[in-house]
């Protein structure tokens, strides 16, 4: 179960990210910063915070209640389809994550060490940071983080699932399942799915 080993390690203010939505074809990537300022969190949330992927939906949706109720730093930032296409989708996540942690820093507060969840860190940073493989199932703060993100960028499928039904978004997050390949075939590329991603790429290029 996550912890706090890794933010004890460094001193000040220490901001947890991770990201939802590297790998469906449509939406923009979300990622989310948390911190926990002391490194204090309800037991109640501590006890029950894991790896996103490995909670249901109806648990994520209530820890993500618990986080935002925890007091602790929230910060949340994305990337769109067009930006994604444009730097990749690497970039495009670590700039969702400097958008969350600069939506903190706006807030008046001052970040001093960034976790990742990953083993990729970005190059033009201000903060010094760290990554850390499987993070979201080993440090607290990037558990909230992968929580938040996931939480958010459902909810904004589902919206945008009512502006273009029938691709099964707010079943699906918008990746590449039966029913959204033949949405695709049936009903053609919209504004909001990643041009660069080789099957909706494929797609464009027969019509």
């Amino acid at each position: 179960m996550p912890n706090f080993d890794f933010e004890k390690q460094y001193t000040g203010l220490v901001a947890g990210t991770d990201e939802a939505g590297r790998g469906p074809w449509v939406g923009p990537v979300i990622a989310a910063a948390v911190c926990f300022e002391n490194l204090s969190i309800p037991e109640e949330l501590a006890s029950q915070l894991n790896d996103s992927k490995k909670l249901s939906a109806k648990k994520r949706e209530k820890l993500f209640d618990l986080i935002y109720a925890s007091g602790a730093l929230i910060g949340v930032g994305q990337a769109s389809a067009e930006e994604i296409d444009e730097i990749n989708i690497l970039q495009a996540s670590f700039l969702a994550m400097k958008r969350a942690l600069m939506q903190i820093e706006e807030k008046g507060k001052s970040i001093d060490f960034v976790l990742i969840d990953g083993n990729r860190l970005p190059k033009d940073w201000k903060w010094p940071a760290r990554a850390v493989v499987k993070g979201d199932a080993l440090s607290l703060s990037i558990s909230a983080a992968s929580i938040v993100a996931k939480v958010t960028r459902d909810r904004l499928m589902t919206v945008l699932a009512e502006e273009y039904p029938g691709y099964g978004w707010e079943k699906n997050a918008g990746y590449g399942t039966a029913e959204h390949i033949i949405a695709l075939k049936e009903r053609g590329v919209t504004p909001y799915h990643r041009k660069s991603y080789a099957p909706i790429a494929k797609l464009l290029n027969n019509i």
